[in-house]
């Protein structure tokens, strides 16, 4: 059985876009006739680009090879160039082939992922959500009001989430990390305050920032939450300095998490050498795929350190996220994502019941992707997945954040 064919779907998920812009599913076919997909998360060029990315590192890497082959495909993808060293666009291609392969193997060997990866430690994976806008909700004053977003916790409490994530704390700006504005602080300890009264014990919470502050300022922001015991202080500083995430780590009593925008086991060992982090979370879709997200799991619990798996993209990726998750033993919790897109385009084939995600059994990822309905809605836009703002955080005036993505426009 060899890798032969490979086809590229960019897909964008109908407003407000909850999981990004657009998403990058890839199928790949055997000469003996298997389809595996995959998802490569958000590169930092666009879907065009991106295509000819994937495309390159599959007929370089991995045309004509077995997909039992993963640990020497990486090896030839990671070094490609003379490089040996992550590459997040590289890898970002490579991690969503590298889950197709998954999917093939597991297809041709009736026996879903987790299998293949030491068997099933977690019959019931923890599952948790952002908090997003309720139908009734006013999507623009949402992101800004305490209250708001209070209620939509509520919300997720009966549907029987046991943990919400949120990120009022100003905004993503290419002038980063910044030192917050008092009133980011302020607004940040309303929203903790205001969501720990609404659902009291009965839910963690997720204090989401995305690389926004400095190393000072993230300790600043960090401090005023205490009180309110969140679970984890996600990604409080930019991934380009990791060492940096040990000052936090020791002046914060707020576990800190991080990994969304990391990259192959090189830049997670680093985190974990240094304490600078006791939660990881991966994106599969760029991480460098399951296998080698596997050995990070590994490495992390020999740190006494937890795997929380991130998902800010579509249900292939998520699909893969459970395998994983399903198969080691440091699982503290997966991200999901809600929306009928992300629903339908996996044909209900994974679902979140009251609050847990049951791994499938069925062959592979155990999806089944309904590629007419990914097909049917193309990415028309020029901005990337994810865009920064250039306008620095705003001092006098305050500052309001949307979400991931705003609503997208076809």
């Amino acid at each position: 059985m060899k890798l032969q064919d490979l086809d590229i779907i960019v897909t964008a998920p109908p407003a407000p876009g909850w999981g990004g812009r657009y998403w990058i599913l890839v199928k790949v076919t055997t000469d003996t006739g298997i389809t595996g997909w995959g998802e490569c998360y958000a590169s930092s060029v666009g879907p065009d680009a991106m295509r000819a990315v994937i495309s390159d590192v599959f007929d370089r890497h991995m045309l004509g090879e077995s997909p039992e082959n993963i640990e020497l495909m990486f090896r030839r993808a990671y070094s490609s160039g003379f490089t040996q060293r992550p590459d997040l666009t590289v890898m970002g291609a490579f991690s969503g082939l590298e889950i197709a392969c998954w999917d093939i193997l597991g297809k041709a060997r009736n026996r879903p992922v987790w299998a293949l990866l030491g068997g099933l430690m977690n019959p019931r994976i923890r599952a948790y959500t952002y908090l997003y806008p309720l139908p009734h909700q006013n999507l623009t004053d949402f992101w800004t009001s305490p209250e708001l977003s209070a209620e939509a916790a509520l919300d997720c409490v009966a549907r029987g989430y046991t943990a919400v994530k949120f990120d009022p704390a100003g905004p993503y700006t290419i002038h980063g990390g910044h030192q917050p504005a008092m009133s980011d602080i302020s607004m940040s300890v309303a929203f903790c305050k205001a969501i720990r009264e609404a659902v009291g014990d009965r839910a963690d919470l997720l204090f989401g920032t995305h690389g926004q502050f400095n190393t000072a300022g993230a300790i600043r922001l960090g401090q005023a939450l205490e009180p309110y015991n969140p679970l984890w202080y996600e990604e409080p500083i930019p991934p380009d300095n990791l060492l940096e995430f040990q000052e936090v780590a020791r002046a914060v009593r707020i576990p800190v998490a991080t990994g969304e925008r990391m990259t192959t086991k090189a830049e997670f060992a680093a985190v974990l050498r240094t304490g600078g982090a006791k939660i990881l979370q991966p994106a599969l879709g760029r991480a460098g795929g399951i296998w080698e997200m596997k050995k990070v799991a590994a490495m992390a619990e020999a740190f006494n350190a937890e795997m929380a798996p991130h998902l800010y993209a579509g249900p292939v990726e998520w699909a893969a996220n459970v395998h994983l998750a399903a198969s080691i033993p440091n699982l503290l919790i997966a991200e999901t994502i809600e929306t009928a897109f992300h629903r339908d385009l996996i044909k209900g084939s994974i679902s979140v019941e009251n609050g847990f995600i049951l791994p499938p059994t069925a062959p592979g990822l155990g999806i089944d992707v309904d590629e007419d309905l990914a097909r049917a809605h193309p990415y028309k836009g020029a901005d990337l997945h994810l865009q920064m703002q250039e306008d620095p955080c705003d001092y006098q005036n305050g500052n309001a954040f949307m979400g991931g993505a705003p609503p997208v426009e076809n």
